[in-house]
Order: structure tokens, then sequence, then C-alpha cells
């Protein structure tokens, strides 16, 4: 199953083919220096039976997470983990061969057309630039974000078993549930008043409501209106959420009001 997620599910097999090219870091076997593939014992010098440094042992497609052979080339289910890099220098170093067998390269040094010493400097090229550019409006996009977010939400639901009722003193009222989502690491204190009527008011009238850190509070409310001006149909009206702990940080949430 973890193979099949890695081959099938895993979008970054599916960026490699439009995002690499001959000058990308990518782990590679080098197939001049490990073939031909053969066993031989320890201490044999493996020029004398014509033979390269791999010694087909396998361990390489052993650890790999997807099973696959990286002595096959790149492939679309290679993940980039490294595992058969770190396997095939421990190999290496049993059979007393120096290391990077399989490493980190590009395409076009293992071709031969510049050292790898040169790697470095191939990174100044467009397709780079652009990544780069795309990556730090992403950054600067999620800072920014994170900076501007709000430190708390608010979701007003109306009761809509009871939409009005009149009340002992002959005003209409709406029953509401505030659900204030505290974003911060800090608990908060909150205090919750409703405009958009006039001579609208709210019971409980300016109780506070606390709020523990990354935790919700739900609270119920009722609206009252003068009957005057809740006249039958909707009215517009607007909760204002105010944090205590800094008065300046204010969320206005749109409801409605129904008159009859």
């Amino acid at each position: 199953m973890r193979e099949q997620v890695c081959k099938y599910m895993c979008p970054y097999a599916r960026f490699q083919s439009v995002m690499f090219d001959e000058d990308t870091l990518i782990i590679s076997y080098d197939e001049n220096r490990g073939e031909p593939r053969g066993a031989r014992k320890k201490g044999v010098d493996p020029k004398t039976q014509n033979l390269g440094d791999c010694i087909n042992c396998g361990i390489c497609v052993q650890v790999c997470p997807v099973g696959i052979d990286i002595r096959n080339g790149l492939q679309y289910e290679c993940i980039g983990c490294a595992a058969c890099i770190d396997a095939c220098d421990e190999v290496m170093d049993k059979i007393g061969s120096p290391r990077g067998l399989i490493r980190y390269t590009t395409e076009a040094a293992l071709e031969g057309k510049y050292p790898e010493k040169e790697i470095p400097s191939r990174l100044k090229r467009p397709r780079v630039v652009m990544y780069a550019l795309v990556l730090s409006i992403v950054l600067v996009a999620a800072i920014t974000s994170l900076i501007l977010r709000k430190p708390f939400k608010v979701d007003i639901i109306r009761d809509r078993a009871s939409l009005v009722r009149e009340t002992d003193e002959g005003w209409l009222e709406n029953n509401y549930s505030i659900k204030i989502i505290n974003t911060t690491e800090q608990n908060q204190h909150f205090v919750i008043s409703v405009e958009g009527l006039p001579g609208i008011k709210m019971v409980p009238v300016n109780k506070p409501v606390d709020v523990k850190a990354t935790e919700t509070e739900s609270v119920s409310v009722r609206v009252q209106a003068d009957p005057q001006y809740a006249t039958k149909g909707s009215h517009e009206i607007h909760f204002v959420i105010r944090s205590i702990n800094n008065p300046a940080l204010h969320v206005e949430e749109k409801s409605s009001f129904i008159g009859e």
C-alpha cells in the first residue's frame, strides 16, 4: 500500500517530469563506474575481473520505500529519500571502494558535459530563478496571512425552530447562538453587542464571554426589538464581538431579525 500511494497519489512524482531538466540535482547511479556488475571476493580488484564497483547486492532496491531499482535510471516513483545512497555507501566501505556509486548529481554531469564541481554554478538559470520567485511569493503570502489573521472567529446561527415571539413587554424577540473561536494560544475575553434597528437590545446585556486558548465557546442570546421598527419580514442586523484584552480588535457579523 505504501508503494502504491507513492506511485499514484503523491503529487511529487507527477511534478518531476515537468520540473526536471538535465541540470537538476537528482539521485543517480554512476553507470560508467558501476558496470558491469558482478560479485567478487573481498580484497579482489574488480578491474582484474573486468567488473565495475557494483557487486549487484541489491541492497539499494531492498531499502527503497517504493521498490524501484535506481540503477535503471531516474523513475517517477522516486521520492528522493536517499536511502539507496546511504545503503550503497555502506557497501562501498565494506568492499574498500570509494563512496558515491549512487549519489546526488545531474544527468549532464554523468554524461561528462561538465565536471560535478561546476554543479553549483548551474543554479543560475531561468528555471531555478522562476521556481525561487514562485516559492518566495508563496512564502510571503503565507507570512502575510499569518500576520493579518484575526485572533478569533465568529459564527452566528439564528434559531429557526422559533422564528419570533412576543415578550411580556410587547417587544419582538429572536434567539441566536453565537460561536466564538479562539485561534490564539492565550485565553481571551469578549463582549457582544447588537445593532441595526432603533432601540434593539440583547439579553443578557454585555455579559463577558471567556474563551480558552484554541477552543470554541457557544453563547445563546436573545435579541429584542420594538415592533414599530421590526415590521413583518426580515431585517438586517449586526453582531459586534469585541475583545476585552484588546478593544481595537473586533469582528462584525451580519445576521437577520424576523419581525411580524
